[in-house]
């Protein structure tokens, strides 16, 4: 039987091996799918995760519960020869090994993008993976529990200073997610006000949020503006060392957490490989999701989501591409696995072509915005809009109730507030007190 490849469990990744085994018929072609991690990661809810309104593990669909006739390998693949049609596979331990395939998928995703700036590789933190919103979630409950305990002062100032950089939908949502979460928590903290947390977002750009309508984008600043949320524009972080925030206005303070979204580029390990690549180091893919070249289709390779550039039939993507993001990945993946079971079959594969359904997004509790051509809509009803569609585009319908029942009892009980920041050293509270033997 041919051996179906997938370099990678995100959306098109995980979309791809579920319609390959609705497709496929029994004995048709083994398919593999290799991830570093076990679970696929619905992106949309991490400014909830960080805000402690979506629990986290509910936020990933496991690939060895759902994907039941898929061979799932945990480990990553650090190159790929197309030439010989070898993988290499390199597990967190053991020696890496070669794999053969027929037939590769690459959907490896993107990774954080980010720019020379002094501080910010030792200082911020990015918002790609489920354990980074789970960090920024409890460095929130943290440094409040830390500034209760300080008279005020440069200390605590900077406990109480975040800031995020990035004024794209990702920044912006999670900026407000946070400001409604640490205004949610004064309640518990009576030696802390609304004044004593502050809140600062870098944008480059002269506005935020390109995907929504210059008018909708100054509603949203607005907003955060009357919830103590400052927004620079036309401002660039020039450096974060040691946490001090210095931007290109010349203004300067200290910040706890810094929080980078502002951009994101194709996973590196195409670098390791004989693919064609563009300019921006992304995938060259056709409109069928066959991987080209100069000359054509390279036989037997496809590639889909943010790892490719998939060209936008509509004439509204950005360049003349798809823009990354789960909308056009998840259905990627669908067509992706149709083509390929398509062309296994001898049929000629189809075109991807999707009009973009619109844009929503969470500003925090009881807030949002939601932007479809020339319709726009704020405030509650967005944000009741925003619920409704992530709830339900979560993959698998265990995870859909998971994230509902979670809304549900937070509506009933408020958000749960208890950081678990010793996770990171499991082993500090047995070593303090473990016997050990005389020297």
């Amino acid at each position: 039987m041919p051996k179906i490849l997938i370099v990678g469990g995100g959306y098109a990744g995980f979309y791809t091996a579920l319609g390959l085994e609705k497709w496929l018929t029994a004995g048709e072609a083994d398919v593999v799918i290799v991830d570093p991690l076990p679970y696929m990661t619905y992106q949309p809810f991490l400014p909830e995760i960080a805000s402690g309104s979506v629990e986290d593990r509910h936020a990933v669909v496991s690939l060895r519960r759902h994907l039941y006739k898929t061979e799932v390998v945990t480990a990553k693949v650090t190159a790929i020869n197309h030439t010989a049609k070898t993988a290499t596979i390199t597990p967190a331990i053991g020696e890496p090994w070669e794999m053969d395939y027929d037939q590769i998928v690459v959907t490896a995703g993107a990774v954080s993008r980010t720019f020379p700036i002094p501080g910010v590789a030792d200082e911020a933190i990015g918002l790609k993976t489920i354990e980074e919103a789970i960090a920024i979630r409890d460095r929130v409950l943290g440094n409040f529990d830390r500034a209760a305990n300080l008279a005020d002062g440069p200390e605590r100032d900077r406990l109480l200073t975040f800031t995020v950089v990035g004024g794209g939908f990702a920044g912006i949502e999670l900026f407000g997610e946070l400001r409604s979460f640490a205004t949610s928590l004064l309640r518990y903290y009576p030696t802390i006000t609304f004044d004593d947390t502050r809140f600062h977002l870098i944008e480059a750009m002269g506005r935020i949020m390109p995907e929504v309508s210059l008018k909708t984008s100054h509603w949203v600043l607005k907003n955060l503006a009357q919830r103590g949320a400052e927004v620079h524009l036309d401002t660039q972080l020039t450096s974060a060392v040691d946490g001090r925030v210095e931007l290109s206005t010349g203004e300067s303070f200290e910040s706890d957490l810094i929080i980078w979204t502002a951009g994101v580029m194709a996973n590196p390990v195409l670098r390791n490989t004989d693919l064609p690549l563009e300019e921006r180091g992304r995938l060259r893919v056709g409109a069928d999701l066959r991987v080209i070249n100069d000359d054509g289709v390279v036989a037997d390779v496809w590639g889909a989501g943010d790892v490719s550039a998939v060209p936008d039939l509509t004439g509204n993507g950005v360049g003349g591409y798809c823009v990354p993001n789960a909308q056009h990945a998840v259905r990627q993946g669908k067509l992706m696995a149709k083509n390929i079971v398509g062309v296994l079959r001898g049929d000629a594969p189809a075109e991807y072509k999707h009009e973009n359904l619109g844009a929503v997004a969470t500003l925090g509790l009881y807030v949002g915005v939601f932007q479809s051509g020339k319709i726009a809509i704020t405030g509650f009803p967005a944000w009741v809009m925003h619920r409704g569609y992530h709830g339900l585009a979560i993959p698998m319908w265990e995870r859909k109730i998971r994230v509902f029942t979670t809304w549900i009892l937070n509506f009933l009980l408020r958000r749960d507030i208890v950081a678990l920041e010793a996770r990171a050293a499991p082993r500090a509270a047995f070593a303090e007190v473990a016997s050990r033997p005389k020297v």
